[in-house]
């Protein structure tokens, strides 16, 4: 039993120990005083200290970082990294190699909200970050965002055109659409207008025995057509009425290329010289234009009607403006004949080539300055280009080897579709007037029409109609 003496004091001692064997110590001159220690006071909250359960405590909210362990050889520290900011905040998401030291990771810098609270992200039902890549880990709200599916393009042509005597010449263009939706081709000797409304087959001319047709091309209002003949002259004719308006010379062989503005019309031929004509006057051409060496078989005209591009057999492009009889731009690069070429809608300055067999390269140029922005191999003889007026795309045709049809985005050059059925050169193209569909034409003597672009409203290819049904005839 307890003696008197040990109750009156207040305090529990063990069997044994007196209450003179409890004394204060002093620590530098003061003394730390325990009191009540018989029984805590039922008025207090608090106890001086606190051992929490770890097994049901959420640690990783304080942003506490335990020992980190050494990292594995041939570990994927990128990924860790990342995976330790979205677990535990992007205040441990940065760590280096200590100096020297075996791999262990350490901090860049001590964080000065060590034992801050932090939210925690995940949802009560799922231990995972909604997103790997959530805001809190640095990365844009555009990584977020799906990517758009790819624009599906058919992979087959909706209509093909027997088109006897279609020849297989690089240095020809025998195919045209007009803005009043008649298709123009050159057969042989002949000019065939087929109307894309009602696919009815109109024989405009035939040129005679001694004659050939080399090229055509439509007036922008689309009711004028241009002819360039093996021997030289440029006729004009008029769509609607079947008639020819004019007839005019100036060069001394076949006139392989022709290319309108809104006024003038200019003709590439063998003979290396580039004519203009203009209907309005009565002399043959008001100005020639000399700089190749070799036969013209590309000309395009600007879409504001102030430069000219051309392109020869001697590899070259040049540029030509109104009021020169010089090139403004003698462009090399080119290692093959360069007939395809065309002027972006879209910018400006803008202007994209193709060279031949030798050379199988689209070339982007910026015509104020003269410098080549960009060059595709695109592995085959580059036979045409036509850039999208619905969108910032490319269709380029191609010959030896692959006798293909590409679609391209610019400017990344992103491959939107490879189109494939001619079985040999596809060397003629032109786009209808809604921008929709092309028309290609090979040496297999036909015309395939393939739906490739969006239309500008609804973003989305056009669907065949009656007059598109998958079918074979002749257009002539």
């Amino acid at each position: 039993m307890d003696s008197p003496q040990t109750r009156k004091a207040g305090l529990n001692l063990p069997t044994g120990m007196s209450e003179t064997s409890l004394r204060l110590e002093s620590f530098s001159g003061s003394f730390r005083a325990i009191s009540n220690l018989s029984s805590p006071s039922k008025s207090s909250t608090c106890s001086d200290r606190f051992i929490p359960c770890r097994s049901s405590s959420r640690l990783h909210t304080f942003g506490l970082n335990d020992k980190a362990s050494p990292v594995k050889e041939g570990g994927n520290e990128a990924y860790a990294r990342l995976l330790k900011s979205e677990l535990f905040g992007s205040d441990f998401g940065s760590f280096s190699p200590a100096g020297g030291g075996g791999g262990v990771p350490s901090p860049l810098s001590p964080s000065k909200n060590m034992l801050r609270f932090k939210t925690d992200h995940s949802a009560p039902n799922s231990p995972y970050s909604p997103s790997i890549l959530r805001n809190d880990s640095g990365f844009s709200n555009e990584s977020l965002t799906p990517p758009k599916p790819p624009r599906k393009v058919p992979k087959t042509p909706h209509k093909v055109l027997d088109a006897p005597s279609l020849q297989d010449d690089f240095y020809l263009n025998l195919v045209d659409w007009s803005s009043q939706n008649v298709l123009a081709v050159g057969l042989g000797t002949c000019v065939y207008l087929w109307s894309a409304s009602n696919s009815k087959v109109t024989k405009l001319c035939d040129l005679g025995p001694n004659d050939g047709v080399c090229s055509v091309q439509w007036t922008k209002e689309g009711s004028y057509l241009s002819i360039g003949t093996n021997l030289g002259r440029v006729q004009v004719w008029d769509g609607t009425q079947c008639k020819r308006v004019r007839t005019m010379g100036g060069h001394q062989t076949r006139t392989g290329v022709l290319a309108w503005n809104s006024r003038i019309l200019a003709s590439g031929s063998r003979d290396r010289n580039i004519l203009q004509h203009d209907l309005r006057v009565s002399n043959d051409c008001i100005s020639k234009l000399v700089g190749h060496k070799s036969e013209v078989c590309g000309l395009k005209w600007s879409t504001d009607d102030r430069e000219l591009a051309s392109g020869g057999n001697d590899n070259q492009l040049l540029v030509w403006n109104q009021h020169s009889q010089q090139p403004a731009l003698r462009l090399t690069e080119h290692t093959a004949a360069v007939k395809a070429i065309a002027w972006s809608p879209h910018q400006s300055g803008l202007l994209v080539s193709g060279g031949g067999t030798a050379d199988r390269c689209i070339r982007f140029w910026n015509t104020t300055n003269g410098h080549q922005l960009n060059s595709i191999d695109t592995g085959s003889q580059v036979c045409n280009l036509a850039w999208s007026k619905n969108v910032n795309e490319i269709v380029s045709t191609h010959g030896y080897s692959q006798n293909q049809i590409m679609v391209w985005k610019y400017p990344s050059m992103g491959k939107v579709a490879t189109l494939t059925g001619h079985s040999m050169r596809v060397l003629y193209l032109a786009m209808s007037p809604d921008g929709q569909t092309i028309v290609t034409g090979a040496g297999d003597e036909t015309l395939r029409f393939w739906n490739v672009f969006p239309s500008v409203k609804t973003h989305t290819p056009v669907k065949d109609t009656g007059l598109w049904s998958l079918g074979r005839t002749q257009i002539r």
